[in-house]
């Protein structure tokens, strides 16, 4: 029985595998809908989600399966006191597999030692977002048709966004990647994760200049300062508008650029930018759904 904790749990032959899987879904729906007949999926999400826990749900049911779950810590028993590894013991009599968000780092992994059944770590506060990471690597494959040999600018909340962080480890396994990042200093990306790129010869810059980078980029990624991660609310105000793509900001980037964006956005990207066709922020949306449908058949081992 396997989970899926972090992105590195997946070598780069099996990411492959799951993108061929959701692109041949994407191609033949037809041929999946009676996959996970009889199967049920848990969506166990202590912190709220839209996309993440409905796109859980979109794929089981796609699937030919069944859901059950919650959608706030305060709607189960966590509420009364009860511990991730008692909710997950529990659930996994009524479930053959969890995805599972948590507003704490390490709690799905946790659960993972301690589940009946395969735990998927849909988001454990601002660690990891693995599942996240798939539907980017699925849009960026779809959008470019490589990993290796681009140049991907990351911007914006690069200290507790656990999708960058994500993203990062998955696409640091490729040739030729060179990541531009994006922050004010008191988001940069976390000092460990500056000594891991170091240490394994990954090639970055940082700047707080998007406009300054912006020629050189593939892949834009752009996310937003999250209220919920801050201690102090003075400066969430002063930070949260710290980069806005518009598109006179787009005027200077590549003809083929992706912009991608996990959501949900506030105002880091003005909506004029959503007709633009270098904007991919809803495929990756929709791209989630299938890689989430590949990873659910994998799991359960299901031909």
């Amino acid at each position: 029985m396997r989970s899926l904790i972090d992105i590195v749990d997946l070598s780069v032959e099996e990411i492959t595998e799951l993108i061929d899987t959701a692109n041949d879904i994407i191609a033949n729906p037809e041929k999946y809908c009676e996959k996970c007949r009889h199967k049920k999926l848990a969506t166990l999400f202590f912190e709220p989600s839209t996309r993440t826990r409905l796109s859980f749900e979109a794929a089981m049911l796609e699937l030919g399966g069944n859901v059950i779950g919650f959608s706030a810590a305060n709607n189960s028993s966590a509420a009364k006191g009860e511990s991730v590894s008692d909710t997950v013991r529990t659930v996994g009599c009524y479930a053959d597999i969890i995805a599972m968000r948590h507003p704490k780092e390490g709690a799905p992994m946790i659960a993972s030692m301690r589940s009946p059944v395969p735990i998927i770590n849909a988001g454990d506060g601002g660690h990891n977002h693995p599942t996240q990471t798939l539907a980017d690597l699925l849009t960026i494959q779809r959008e470019k048709g490589r990993f290796d040999h681009l140049t991907v600018g990351l911007c914006g909340d690069l200290k507790f966004g656990r999708t960058v962080h994500s993203l990062i480890h998955a696409l640091s396994r490729y040739e030729g990647v060179h990541f531009v990042m994006i922050s004010p200093e008191e988001l940069r990306v976390p000092e460990y994760m500056i000594q891991e790129m170091q240490k394994n010869g990954i090639s970055y810059e940082e700047t707080r200049s998007l406009e300054e980078v912006m020629p050189q980029l593939d892949i834009l990624y752009m996310t937003r300062v999250q209220r919920e991660r801050f201690f102090n609310e003075a400066d969430y105000i002063r930070l949260k508008d710290s980069y806005i793509l518009t598109l006179d900001k787009l005027e200077t980037a590549k003809k083929d650029l992706c912009v991608m964006h996990p959501l949900p956005r506030v105002n880091e990207i003005s909506v004029a930018v959503d007709d633009d066709p270098r904007a991919c922020y809803f495929k990756q949306v929709s791209n989630g759904k299938y890689i989430r449908m590949a990873l659910i058949l994998k799991l359960l081992e299901v031909e």
